[in-house]
């Protein structure tokens, strides 16, 4: 209808889409020495690009500094410097954050002793700790000792409950009637999570209920209100504890759609976490995230990189799923090679394939509502 029509009856307006913003709770500098923008660093990377939880004003990383952290990205300025040491990051960040998060991941998943020496400054100034390490920080008499005298408090994301807490599987996933959609990979620090979150918040501006269930520590930092650190749960409680939070966040939101974020990859041998998402969530479908420009593994040089249709053969064998669609992550590409990476897969695969971060978060959407045509009518109201 034209701006200047006029109905007799005027039409109900459209809901407002559903988009999950909270405040953020407090400033924040992220350590991520070495490592920002690199695949060690996906904890930092990921902060920057999407928190709720916490206003990040500074990047700790001396051989970066001096540019804002979004340029790394290649997603243009976005206001948080670079800085060469923590006391830079005071200087930079405009005073002394709340909180102090470690921002790496690093394959041995413990603090160096120089980084020891950095968090016991942040606790010293008196910052709160956000640590994602297998270390927990909570359990070294040091660093309880130090937090205590300061009257912080540290948050060990990844540390799991008390074992008479965990819940095993139950097959109560049986009573989530909405889709469920796992974004899952071909090798780990892919982009899976990245993914999910893009196309959760797409969605969810489109007007569908869209509730991202967190599978790992970034996530969790991100603000995720669904979520559990599964490579630190004990393995006969993996499936139940992302089953319960899925019942959970079904029961509580009644959402259109749950998009379940992956970890590692089904066919790594590195990794079991992808086996229990696909047995915890049950999923409906898959999207799987490949990095063409990728030649070996993540820290497995030996190790060469699976090829998309061998991990769709291997996960709809596991599991009783259909892969619905491929995103694509776009390292070491130039975007003509992109482009003629969507082509080949598409033809090859027979399923829609796109960059989450590249291309048009249509297309992302179109790729869902073509395997669930039930959220169509939804994405229609949401278009209005």
């Amino acid at each position: 209808m034209s701006a200047n029509a006029v109905a007799p009856v005027p039409a109900p307006a459209a809901p407002p889409p559903i988009v999950y913003e909270r405040k953020r709770a407090a400033t924040a500098v992220v350590y991520c020495e070495g490592n920002f923008g690199e695949i060690d660093g996906k904890t930092a990377n990921g902060l920057v690009r999407h928190s709720e939880l916490y206003d990040i004003v500074a990047i700790i990383d001396s051989g970066k500094a001096g540019v804002d952290a979004g340029t790394i990205l290649d997603e243009g300025i976005k206001g948080i410097p670079i800085c060469r040491d923590l006391d830079a990051s005071l200087r930079l960040g405009g005073g002394v954050p709340a909180y102090f998060i470690y921002g790496m991941a690093p394959a041995s998943g413990m603090l160096s002793a120089d980084e020891r020496d950095v968090v016991l400054s942040a606790i010293g100034l008196g910052m709160n700790i956000v640590n994602g390490l297998h270390e927990f920080l909570t359990d070294d008499p040091e660093f309880v000792a130090a937090s205590s005298a300061r009257g912080v408090h540290i948050r060990d994301v990844r540390k799991p409950r008390e074992k008479q807490e965990l819940r095993t599987f139950s097959g109560r996933i049986a009573e989530v009637t909405c889709p469920r959609i796992a974004v899952l990979g071909t090798d780990c620090a892919i982009g899976k999570r990245t993914t999910a979150t893009i196309l959760t918040q797409s969605l969810q501006q489109r007007g569908v209920n869209a509730v991202m269930i967190g599978t790992g520590q970034t996530g969790l930092m991100q603000g995720a209100r669904y979520g559990v650190a599964l490579d630190a749960v004990p393995s006969q409680f993996c499936a139940g504890e992302l089953e319960a939070l899925i019942v959970e966040a079904f029961e509580r939101e009644r959402p259109d759609v749950i998009i379940i974020e992956g970890q590692g990859a089904l066919g790594h041998p590195a990794y079991s976490t992808t086996s229990f998402i696909l047995r915890g969530s049950c999923p409906d479908a898959v999207v799987l995230q490949h990095a063409p420009g990728r030649s070996h593994r993540c820290d497995f040089d030996q190790m060469a990189m699976p090829t998309p249709a061998s991990e769709i053969k291997l996960i709809e064998t596991f599991a009783d799923t259909k892969v619905i669609g491929i995103t694509i992550n776009h390292e070491n590409m130039t975007d003509d090679e992109l482009s003629a990476a969507i082509v080949r897969y598409e033809d090859e695969l027979g399923v829609p394939v796109t960059d989450a971060l590249n291309r048009p978060p249509e297309v992302l959407v179109a790729m869902v509502s073509a395997a669930f045509p039930e959220l169509r009518a939804t994405l229609a109201r949401g278009a209005q």
